[in-house]
């Protein structure tokens, strides 16, 4: 499939040179604007869900799970296909999988199918590192890569927000319980249409396969280790039984052996000698503690606002619309920090951008941990956190390219992407098994000492993801550009 005997002059008459810049980034804007609303639509429905689909509000995290661990999978072998067979080729297959997904959620009347839709949209992750090959291969230097990511970002929140909005105004607005499902469906339909002739082709590839034996002993560790984590402590699956403990110990097992054979494969799916450097591994780090809480709670704070405290003594009782508007201050706060990050970052250094995201976070958790009785005060604590997020987004992923030589940018932000995932779903699991501990037998909701010590939890996590920001080394300017 290698597309190396194509000459480079053919590629780039009809590649990235030749397409105008102002299209590039409105597609690449338009692709990651979509990726939000297939992330953010569920959000205004959870509540709702728990009724319509017969589930209960633990039951739900396993949508986010399902999500996440389905990212795990597509992210790395997404990610190498880009850059060894063209990151638009791939990206037009990636967005058709994602419609798949889109449809089946449209079409679900059981939590089944809802999961299985869920599992195919998952490939949305393969969208950003994609995107990034595109706008790193016009080659317009290190700058322009941080503005463009930031637009990235900055669109991807746009989605979320979107998505948000119209399936709360849709499921106000239609009788049908499941008619607001469909958002995604169309706006993926949509881009697909619109994206498949503006989007450039990449001018260099490097040539190579992909390491195939490497993706499934990746994908495989990973999934076992998030399948022990998010059903520990379950019915069946406790702490102690052979299934918790051979998925655990099984997933590392196969892990580790993936680290050996990457270190004997010439192309590996990810080259694992890239974390020896200091910097990767406080970045992959930092991106861990931050995903655990943002990707975390993004379940547990949806079903807290729609929860009536007539009905259980705390929650804030609102509507799906009014649920998704309650979201909003977080969310735009987010694009707000992911797109003033980059300034941000050549005033105070990458390091201290970094510390400062964790720390923002960690307020705002606790904001929400003191306040969540008073509706301003709790919103407000969600966007300090969503201020600190988007530092976080923007840095996390900017560092993590230029980290890579440029034939392998799509890994370099794959990666990062596959890094997001994990750290989302060690926090869904986590939030999973507080939930599940806190819901009395036969009880659809939780006590509020689940999202109580959420949120503590959450909190403390991004104290520790400052403490290790702080281990990060700035390179100089000259470096960088």
């Amino acid at each position: 499939m290698t597309d190396t005997a194509a000459p480079t002059d053919t590629v780039r008459r009809r590649g990235v040179r030749a397409t105008p810049a102002a299209a590039v980034i409105a597609a690449v804007a338009l692709v990651e604007l979509v990726s939000g609303i297939n992330q953010g639509f569920l959000s205004p429905l959870l509540r709702g869900l728990t009724d319509t689909l017969g589930v209960t509000a633990a039951d739900l995290n396993w949508i986010s799970i399902a999500n996440l661990l389905a990212s795990v999978a597509f992210t790395p072998v997404l990610s190498r296909m880009g850059d060894l067979y063209g990151h638009r080729r791939v990206l037009r297959w990636n967005l058709a999988i994602v419609l798949l997904g889109a449809v089946l959620v449209g079409f679900s009347r059981s939590f089944g199918m809802l999961l299985v839709g869920q599992i195919l949209q998952g490939a949305f992750a393969g969208f950003f590192p994609l995107l990034v090959g595109i706008l790193r291969n016009r080659d317009r230097g290190s700058a322009e890569s941080r503005r463009g990511i930031a637009i990235m970002v900055a669109a991807l929140v746009g989605g979320l927000s979107f998505g948000l909005v119209a399936s709360g105004l849709v499921a106000r607005s239609v009788d049908s319980p499941t008619a607001a499902l469909w958002v995604p469906a169309v706006a993926t339909g949509l881009a697909l249409a619109v994206t498949w002739p503006l989007l450039p082709e990449s001018d260099h590839r490097p040539g190579g396969r992909v390491d195939w034996a490497g993706g499934i002993l990746l994908c495989l560790g990973l999934v076992a280790v998030m399948l022990g984590l998010g059903l520990g402590g379950t019915p069946g699956w406790e702490w102690t039984s052979a299934r918790t403990l051979g998925s655990l110990i099984g997933g590392v097992l196969v892990t580790a052996l993936w680290v050996a054979v990457e270190l004997r494969t010439a192309e590996p799916m990810i080259d694992v000698r890239m974390f020896r450097h200091r910097n990767v591994v406080v970045v992959s780090l930092v991106t861990l503690t931050f995903t655990f809480c943002m990707l975390g709670l993004q379940v547990a704070n949806p079903v807290f606002l729609g929860t009536s405290p007539a009905e259980t003594g705390y929650g804030l009782g609102l509507d799906p619309f009014a649920i998704a508007l309650a979201m909003l201050p977080n969310l735009l706060v987010l694009a707000l920090g992911a797109l003033i990050a980059p300034a941000v970052a050549a005033r105070v250094s990458d390091r201290l951008t970094l510390v400062t995201g964790s720390l923002l976070m960690a307020s705002g958790y606790l904001l929400s941990l003191t306040c969540h009785s008073d509706r301003v005060l709790f919103l407000a604590g969600t966007a300090v956190a969503g201020l600190g997020t988007g530092f976080l987004q923007h840095s996390t992923r900017t560092l993590a390219v230029e980290a890579v030589p440029q034939d392998r940018t799509s890994v370099g932000s794959g990666i990062n992407e596959l890094l997001i995932n994990v750290g989302g779903s060690v926090g869904a699991a986590a939030v999973l098994t507080v939930f599940a501990a806190r819901t009395p037998a036969g009880q659809v909701l939780p006590e509020l000492g689940a999202y109580t010590t959420s949120w503590t939890v959450c909190a403390l996590v991004s104290v520790a993801g400052a403490g290790i920001a702080l281990l990060y080394r700035d390179q100089s300017r000259k470096e960088r550009a």
